[in-house]
């Protein structure tokens, strides 16, 4: 199957259009002066912490606490975060230091 430069424009407008949509209707629910409604509110509050802790179990899900390195990596990563984050309260930081400290893990030392 071969896509044209037709096909490829038409789809790229299409996306476009619509990440462009999606992103001008919070502003224009709720926009201007407006106050905004209480669950609104709310999920803007609550959501940020609950999508991370997601986020954390999506990623320990597969770990083999039966086999070598027994989880090692996933929990010193962990590690690594918490400190930092409780150290420095820099959330980029201790993304980082996370991600570096798992990939340093798991391709050179385990």
């Amino acid at each position: 199957m071969t896509i044209d430069f037709g096909s490829s424009a038409a789809v790229l407008i299409v996306v476009a259009s619509i990440t462009g949509l999606t992103r001008a209707v919070p502003y224009l629910l709720f926009g201007g002066k407006k106050e905004l409604p209480r669950i609104v509110h709310y999920l803007g509050t609550v959501l940020p912490g609950s999508i991370m802790i997601i986020l954390v179990i999506y990623c320990l899900r597969n770990i083999d606490l039966a086999a070598f390195p027994f989880g090692m990596v996933e929990l010193l990563s962990i590690g690594i975060v918490i400190v930092a984050q409780v150290t420095k309260k820099n959330t980029f930081l201790s993304i980082f230091l996370g991600t570096a400290c798992y990939m340093i893990l798991i391709r050179i030392v385990f």
